[in-house]
């Protein structure tokens, strides 16, 4: 009887096994979100299993490559997503972060095991996978611009202290793949990029080069001398790493200091070589490198990770509420016309300084908004006898916890603008270019600005004619310098006019500058 009663668990435990084999085989090649609720059975299959240690983490690594295909193909879907994110998006979501943490959860409780009988270099490639798990949820979060959810960078911070503790941080991981110090590395670089300022094609670039960077951070104990790029983290804290310059750590705090001016560096050296005609696939970065969009994504990594920025203003709380106009179409029939489009929205400030606003949405259609996009904001008042003027702002950050709500970082480009057209002379078969002409706007922008959709034009000493129809035409020639500002949305660019006046003439008129 006894021995009946002791095999009717390992009877279980074999069928159970032979269960989870047969769906990886079944599924095998199969790849999308839909996978995310039948692989979170699996798991909950295996942890109820009576399995030997070494057999429950063959399974559950397994069970991880089959997550990383789901979770892969699922990301690349974040591509063109408006913000903030729908429902159905977001449902997907939630079934993958659930999935993902109970993986990670599997994973610890085996290294708690592992731990207790000693376990040396085999706690490497669990821990890895642990960590991977948890990174993937915060990168979801980057991409949803959505907060990170609660925990997940302290026990990040938690298991690599424990890898480090071990000696096991620089191992190889499994098949020759990236070691637990290249993991951890590559999400701290991505988090102090500012990934709230990027949209969801920009942050998947991003992620593609710091994995193919050949550089990895050196973390320390003793603060590196490099002041500008130096970072710290509080392995206490549920927090990405800080800079030194915006925020020192407190007294009690054991922190890791670490410096980004090596691959701060090498960001600018590779600029400097796509800049010289090099190509992309030469310097083995993503082919998007070689766009004017990929170059300037490049260009703000490496200001960031080698000379992060100070707060320049005193933020200032507000309570005023604003019209937004989304998109460069919406904002040029509307400077045009000077009638507002149906996609306006209402939105309340939370704080603004001279550089731009936070916003919150209040109520009105939120359909096309993407970081990176311009915008213009109208105050709203009690009197509405006199029109007030249209701001012209960028986006630069998002947040949003749910689809209904979203708050945005606005900064401000200019004051008002001016509908033109542009048309390039050397190109006689191309049309003309629906632009917005941005008076200077001091101290902020010393220089008359054109703010065009990306890629429309080039920059260097190719004349542009502009064309502006208020109550005359007027034609001017001018060049467009370096750019000021490149987006995935936008290319602002300083004006230098011609030595040519401009020419005024009566609508309708044929007259061309000369």
């Amino acid at each position: 009887m006894e021995n009946t009663a002791e095999s009717a668990p390992l009877s279980a435990a074999s069928t159970d096994i032979q269960s989870i084999l047969e769906w990886l085989a079944t599924e095998h090649g199969h790849r999308s979100s839909h996978d995310a609720d039948q692989l979170y059975g699996q798991l909950f299959k295996l942890r109820n299993a009576p399995l030997p240690l070494p057999q429950r983490i063959k399974l559950l690594d397994l069970l991880h490559s089959h997550v990383e295909g789901v979770v892969r193909a699922e990301l690349q879907s974040f591509e063109n997503t408006s913000l903030p994110a729908g429902r159905r998006l977001r449902q997907r979501i939630r079934r993958i972060t659930r999935l993902l943490g109970a993986l990670s959860q599997d994973y610890f409780a085996a290294l708690a095991k592992l731990l207790e009988s000693g376990g040396g270099n085999a706690l490497a490639a669990p821990l890895l996978h642990a960590m991977q798990a948890l990174i993937w949820q915060i990168r979801i979060s980057h991409l949803l611009a959505a907060p990170t959810g609660v925990g997940l960078w302290r026990q990040l911070h938690s298991a690599f202290r424990t890898a480090r503790r071990l000696g096991l941080e620089t191992l190889a991981g499994p098949r020759g793949g990236p070691s637990i110090l290249r993991v951890y590395s590559n999400i701290l670089l991505a988090a102090i990029a500012l990934p709230a300022s990027f949209s969801a094609a920009e942050l998947l670039f991003i992620s593609d080069y710091i994995e193919g960077s050949p550089l990895s951070l050196d973390l320390s104990a003793i603060p590196p001398a490099s002041a500008d790029s130096v970072f710290w983290i509080d392995p206490e804290r549920d927090s990405p790493a800080q800079a030194m310059v915006r925020r020192i750590p407190t007294r009690h705090s054991q922190p890791l200091y670490f410096s980004a001016a090596a691959i701060a560096a090498e960001t600018h050296r590779q600029l400097d070589e796509l800049a010289g005609n090099a190509s992309a696939a030469s310097l083995r970065l993503p082919a998007l490198a070689e766009t004017r969009s990929g170059q300037s994504i490049l260009r703000r990594l490496g200001e960031r990770w080698g000379k992060p920025a100070k707060r320049r203003f005193v933020r200032r709380r507000q309570f005023a509420r604003v019209n937004l106009c989304p998109g460069l179409d919406n904002l040029w029939r509307l400077m045009r016309h000077s009638e507002p489009p149906p996609e306006l929205s209402e939105w309340m400030v939370l704080n603004e300084s001279p550089e731009g606003y936070a916003l919150m949405h209040v109520k009105g259609g939120t359909d096309g908004l993407h970081i990176g996009d311009v915008v213009a904001v109208q105050t709203i008042g009690e009197a509405e006898d006199e029109p007030k003027p249209w701001c012209v702002c960028l986006i630069r950050w998002a947040i949003s916890d749910n689809p209904e709500h979203i708050e945005l970082g606005l900064q401000l480009i200019a004051s008002r603008a001016i509908a033109a057209e542009i048309s390039q002379p050397d190109k006689l078969d191309a049309h003309r270019v629906t632009a917005l002409i941005l008076p200077e706007t001091l101290p902020l922008r010393p220089f008359e600005s054109l703010l065009v959709a990306s890629g429309q034009i080039e920059n260097g000493n190719t004349p542009l004619v502009l064309l502006v129809e208020q109550d005359n035409l007027l034609i001017r020639e001018i060049h467009a310098g370096e750019p000021a500002e490149q987006t995935c949305n936008i290319d602002l660019f300083n004006v230098a006019r011609s030595g040519s006046a401009p020419v005024a003439v009566e609508p309708g008129g044929e007259e061309a500058a000369e």
